[in-house]
């Protein structure tokens, strides 16, 4: 998981409010179900110390989303009486949490996405398309693109010395159409950092399409027949491809980079143990952090409130690096900014996946001296 999208929440510490509630409105006293538990977590956040602006930002955050139906969560992060994010969650969380901390709260939400492959969906028929993608943070974007040909965008039976004219001028409007669709999704495509795009639509339109892609792109496209931009079509075939293809790629690099770790472990160069992994984040050493996840974890870090590569289990080593007055953290928050400071990934491991040393383990980028001697200690 690419964490690039919570560097702007984790760069400097404050006193941030993090809630995550079952927003779920099933019943006729839903709402003030929702309201009733909303209380419950403000107390508990008062007395975590947290300031009335920014409870009463949270508040208008809670009661003013948008209702969806069936069962859903809701996250909310805030700080100095703003909002920062109020995202609905697809599945309620196991249990309402409210903290008050120096950091952002985010394990919940990443718990829940830890899945997610930006991407980009394009349904086309032969006189554009509508674009629909998923940003490496979980934000959608949508385009619409109308080709530039517009005429003749059928191939009708004039008759005459004209009809094969008019057979060719269809098809290279369709061409033209594809190309316009095609230059639109890799744009978008690059812009969210999309690993797959998934085309459905009219079987002529999504062959065009995938023809006039550029190489580097053609290699990553799920093509499919499901959809139609007709109005009233049912798009839950292609929403169906799209999960599939998604959910394929999600567990390949799982997979890539459980091998890369087993293989670096057999050498003795992984990356073990929270010490050793919070020493390599801040050498910039580590590709991917994986996390065994366990909300009920107590460990506490030190982290530079100006360096988010900077932390340490022990604020000593901080101060002997310069850092004034370290700050000290829950372990997973510090874990996620680092991470998202060094340019890193986090994969969030299954029980008995693979043997983690307290639950935490790294793949490194290079191996330096002491990793090997790390490894021939081991």
């Amino acid at each position: 998981m690419n964490l690039e999208f919570l560097r702007p929440l984790m760069e400097r510490p404050g006193r941030w409010v993090s809630v995550y509630l079952d927003a779920t409105r099933a019943g006729e006293n839903a709402a003030q179900e929702v309201g009733l538990r909303w209380r419950a977590l403000r107390e508990r956040l008062t007395g975590q110390g947290a300031d009335d602006a920014t409870l009463e930002a949270v508040q208008a955050a809670v009661q003013e989303h948008r209702y969806r139906e069936g069962r859903y969560g809701l996250a909310v992060l805030a700080r100095d009486g703003e909002v920062t994010v109020a995202e609905t969650l697809p599945a309620p969380p196991p249990a309402d949490e409210a903290l008050a901390g120096p950091l952002p709260h985010v394990m919940p939400l990443l718990r829940q996405r830890h899945a997610e492959i930006p991407y980009v969906r394009v349904l086309a028929d032969r006189t554009g398309a509508d674009l629909d993608a998923l940003t490496a943070g979980g934000v959608p974007r949508h385009a619409e693109v109308r080709g530039s040909a517009t005429f003749p965008i059928r191939k009708v039976h004039v008759g005459g010395w004209s009809h094969l004219h008019y057979l060719h001028a269809a098809e290279e409007s369709w061409k033209r159409n594809a190309g316009d669709v095609a230059a639109a999704a890799v744009d978008l495509a690059e812009a969210v950092e999309a690993e797959v795009i998934v085309v459905g639509g009219d079987v002529r339109a999504v062959q065009t399409f995938t023809g006039r892609l550029p190489k580097r792109w053609q290699d990553r496209v799920v093509a499919t027949d499901a959809g139609s931009r007709h109005a009233g079509a049912d798009e839950s075939l292609l929403d169906d491809v799209t999960t599939q293809a998604v959910a394929e790629l999600a567990d390949r690099h799982y997979r890539e980079v459980l091998d890369r770790f087993r293989a670096q472990q057999a050498d003795g160069t992984a990356g073990l143990g929270l010490t050793d992994v919070v020493t390599r984040l801040s050498r910039g050493q580590v590709d991917t952090v994986l996390l065994a996840d366990d909300p009920s974890s107590t460990d506490m870090l030190w982290i530079a409130p100006d360096d988010p590569a900077l932390v340490s289990v022990d604020d000593h080593v901080l101060r002997e690096a310069g850092v004034g007055d370290p700050v000290k953290v829950r372990a997973d928050a510090a874990l996620v900014r680092a991470i998202a400071g060094t340019g890193a990934r986090l994969v969030l491991v299954a029980d008995g996946e693979v043997a983690l040393a307290h639950g935490i383990g790294a793949v490194l980028r290079y191996a330096d001296a002491s990793s090997a001697a790390d490894g021939a200690a081991r």
